[in-house]
């Protein structure tokens, strides 16, 4: 049985030109071998898995070939190449400072370095995870970095480059190296499989190049997996099943539920995925890139930053065409908000469903559509049919008979259209007969001698006959009395209501709910508010008392709130804060101290019993 090789060694680039997504760097590199400028210090620093310390092998190969191609790459043909591809060279060394990382062991590399090179042209030293070197390390590897011999170059490789110190930075030419786009990483896996004969789907790769998070080592490692999973058929159903990742059908279906305001659908879409074992924060977080990716892909200016397949972009472009621009952005400041909340939230799965019940809520006309928050006024989450039928029955049975003989519905339009016609009927004829009982009211008066055409005292002409009529109705307002009954009585119990005086409990109860509303930020002033009991006073105004000046001032900045936010749980009354600093007076006695020794002598007596034997006098 042959000596089976991950991908990650047998596909290792072994030239510039087949490093994958760093072309910048490795033409640099190039360009410096060829002009023969080269640097005596590089620090290749960037993620993990892009390649930093395969384009160190690279570079230290081509550096002491003895035939270099014209463009600058290796020939792996001479004995230098040769060696180090059978990793027998004695001029390049590869140092591990992560387990070589005591001072000790750069004291024993600064030796080495003064060694010239039996082969080649350059000693050249690798030193991978630089980082993980002490400081004391660092410290004997300065001289040596900074003045090597003419024959040595260092070159380190870090993931974490802000731990190396500044002064061993400024002694390197850095290479940033960056992450590995989703196209590179699809694109290298597709020609290893092609290599190996291996079917696979495009969407199986760029599920493979997703989960690999930029890192090329992770995605073959990845690609290794599934091979062994799907026995050489790479397909996006087993990918998924295998990785374990959500099907983007699930978003599908929940933009859908979205665009019909399908809520109880939704509900249950998250759970059927909580039933497979995914957690709530996955899922949410799978929706903000699902509608990201619907927002790219409904212009075609942006098309290009979808990283999917031709098929599932027009997928998306379809799906993204019935939805507003506005809707994804809300949809995506929703899910970006949980995404944060998750972590400290108790009850998890109830966030993600409120989140899923505004997110189908943001179809409605009446949703807040400039904040992206939750609708001024929610639709009906679930379907009402059976609640109106139930809300019904009580009726039917009550009301048995007069369910029987309903009309049909163009019967009771034609009822309802002429009791309308009917009560304007009778309201013009009130109207009429007012106006004629005023001027018959007007005559008399007008008939009667001077001293008696005066109205009582403290009423009106317009009064009195307001009064009469309310005491005699006429006919047409006893015949619309059943009409009018439920409008004519309503001002009356309006008129009856008085309004509760404030009291001082009313005001510490509305000084106290108002500092609990506070939020988390305002503490120093809710804490404030929590320990203080206001008191009423006159004319509209409510005190406080405060040890100091410094609370005052924050009290009196904070004045006008207060008192708009005290108002609504105070009926809408706004009360004017006065506040009071307390004058704290400190007493102080000045004793000499014979009265000072009297004092302690009575709060402890043994001090009669020592100044007895030993004779003490106060001095």
């Amino acid at each position: 049985m042959e000596n089976y090789i991950v991908s990650a060694r047998k596909y290792r680039p072994d030239t510039f030109e087949s490093v994958v997504a760093q072309k910048s760097l490795t033409t640099t590199l190039k360009n410096a071998i060829q002009s023969g400028k080269l640097a005596h210090a590089f620090l290749f620093c960037g993620p993990r898995g892009v390649g930093k310390t395969t384009c160190a092998r690279i570079f230290a190969k081509t550096i002491n070939c003895q035939n270099p191609t014209p463009d600058g790459e290796p020939c792996n043909c001479c004995e230098s190449c040769q060696s180090f591809n059978q990793q027998r060279s004695f001029s390049i060394y590869e140092l591990d400072a992560a387990s070589n990382n005591s001072v000790d062991d750069i004291r024993s590399l600064n030796e080495q370095v003064r060694i010239p090179p039996q082969t080649g042209r350059y000693k050249v030293y690798i030193i991978d995870e630089v980082h993980m070197l002490s400081q004391a390390a660092f410290n004997a590897f300065l001289k040596t970095l900074e003045e090597p011999p003419a024959h040595a170059i260092f070159i380190l490789a870090t993931t974490e480059k802000h731990k190396i110190l500044p002064t061993i930075l400024s002694r390197c030419q850095i290479y940033d190296f960056s992450r590995i786009e989703v196209a590179d990483i699809i694109g290298h896996l597709q020609n290893i499989a092609k290599n190996e004969g291996i079917n696979c789907e495009h969407e199986a790769l760029r599920i493979i190049a997703q989960k690999s998070d930029g890192c090329m080592r992770d995605a073959l490692s990845l690609f290794d997996q599934m091979v062994s999973f799907t026995q050489g058929d790479l397909t996006y159903s087993k990918v998924i099943e295998s990785l374990n990742v959500l099907d983007y059908e699930y978003y599908f279906r929940l933009t859908q539920n979205m665009l019909l305001g399908e809520t109880a659908q939704a509900l249950l879409l998250f759970n059927n995925v909580l039933s497979h074992g995914f957690e709530g924060n996955i899922f949410i977080e799978g929706a903000a890139s699902h509608f990201r990716d619907l927002l790219v892909a409904s212009d075609a200016a942006t098309m290009p930053l979808f990283e999917g397949s031709e098929e599932l972009g027009r997928r998306y472009a379809e799906q993204a065409g019935k939805c507003k621009p506005r809707m994804l952005i809300s949809a995506l400041k929703l899910c970006n908000d949980c995404s944060m909340n998750y972590r400290t939230s108790r009850n998890k799965r109830l966030l993600v469903e409120l989140t899923i019940i505004q997110l189908t809520q943001l179809i409605s006309d009446e949703a807040d559509e400039s904040s992206g928050r939750k609708p001024k006024q929610l639709k009906p989450i679930f379907n009402t049919q059976n609640q109106q039928q139930i809300a019904q029955q009580p009726q039917q049975a009550q009301q048995p008979k007069r369910a029987a003989v309903q009309p049909q519905q163009g019967t009771q339009q034609a009822v309802l259209t002429r009791q309308v016609a009917q009560q304007q009927a009778v309201q013009q004829q009130t109207v009429q007969s007012q106006q004629t009982a005023q001027q018959q009211a007007t005559q008399q008066i007008q008939g009667r001698p001077a001293h008696l055409r005066q109205a009582p005292s403290g009423m009106t002409l317009g009064r009195m006959f307001s009064s009469t009529m309310a005491q005699k109705p006429t006919t047409a307002e006893q015949n619309n009395s059943a009409a009018t009954q439920t409008a004519t009585e309503q001002p009356k119990v309006e008129s009856q209501v008085t309004l509760k005086p404030i009291t001082s409990e009313d005001v510490a109860r509305a000084w106290m709910t108002f500092a609990m509303r506070l939020p988390e930020n305002e503490r120093a002033l809710a804490d404030r508010m929590k320990i203080i009991t206001p008191t009423l006073k006159e004319n509209g105004i409510f005190g406080i008392s405060v040890d100091n000046q410094l609370v005052a001032e924050m009290f009196e900045s904070e004045a006008k709130r207060i008192s708009s936010g005290m108002a609504d749980e105070l009926g809408g009354v706004s009360l004017k804060l006065s506040i009071e600093v307390n004058k704290v007076v400190v007493e102080r006695h000045v004793y000499d101290r014979t009265k000072q020794f009297e004092i302690l002598r009575g709060k402890n007596p043994l001090l009669n019993k020592l100044h007895a034997e030993f004779g003490l006098e106060l001095s």
